[in-house]
């Protein structure tokens, strides 16, 4: 295989690997489909898909994919035998089959498959659809098709999604760090936490102090009004003995 072709497979699947949890060993589902253009072009399909993705894969098929081939009838013959060889994945239509491409969606929908087709409608319906990964022929080589609209799509929001919020983090955090961080209003239901008061003087009693308890002497001497003396000069006192 030649390295660029190489380059190609190996960075698409570590764009679905790392932005849709695709796994080693990477499991391959294939139909009849798939099978009859590898008939056709004379290729061993394990072989070729081993070789073009070197590493783990698993190929896998379904008993709705074998049960359509088989009611296709004898132009198909070949490719029943190939999608024989297989392991025969549940697919959870066991008693109550659907067609191929309806398996496969359903398939497709929870778990991490590369599906392996030459239907052009199930791979147009599937491209629809972030994550699908899908495989196909191109006359003789296995193609592992580059990413959809609708995964580059899913992912660039993504991302979009997780910087904005790594940026308003850093925001908030900068804001606090600085001390600008507003603190939190308080509402309605919220009470503002208040300390331990004291109480209000209007509505206390005035305590009642207890005079001191005066002696008697001391009480009846205050109790009495001093007499002042008065001083008469001598030259009056003359004066008035005189007048008498």
């Amino acid at each position: 295989m030649k390295i660029s072709r190489f380059k190609k497979s190996h960075k698409t699947l570590v764009f679905f690997a790392t932005n849709f949890d695709y796994r080693e060993p990477y499991q391959v589902l294939i139909d009849a489909t798939f099978c009859q253009a590898a008939l056709q072009h004379k290729i061993g399909i394990e072989e070729q898909i081993k070789k073009y993705f070197q590493c783990n894969v698993k190929l896998l098929t379904t008993q709705c994919v074998i049960l359509e081939a088989e009611a296709l009838g004898a132009a198909l013959t070949g490719a029943i035998t190939i999608v024989k060889q297989f392991h025969v994945h549940k697919c959870g239509h066991e008693g109550k089959p659907v067609s191929a491409a309806e398996c496969l969606k359903s398939m497709t929908k929870d778990n991490r498959y590369i599906v392996a087709s030459q239907d052009r409608l199930l791979q147009a319906s599937l491209r629809k659809v972030p994550g699908r990964c899908l495989l196909y022929l191109h006359k003789a080589t296995p193609v592992l098709e580059a990413p959809s609209d609708a995964s580059k799509k899913w992912v660039q929001k993504r991302a979009k999604n997780l910087m904005l919020g790594k940026q308003a983090d850093k925001i908030e955090y900068m804001k606090e760090k600085q001390g600008l961080k507003p603190t939190e209003p308080t509402t309605v239901n919220q009470k503002k936490s208040k300390g331990c008061k004291n109480p209000n003087p209007l509505s206390c009693k005035k305590s009642k102090k207890q005079k001191p308890i005066l002696h008697s002497v001391e009480q009846s001497t205050l109790s009495k009004a001093k007499r002042k003396r008065v001083k008469i000069a001598a030259h009056v006192k003359a004066a008035l003995g005189a007048n008498q």
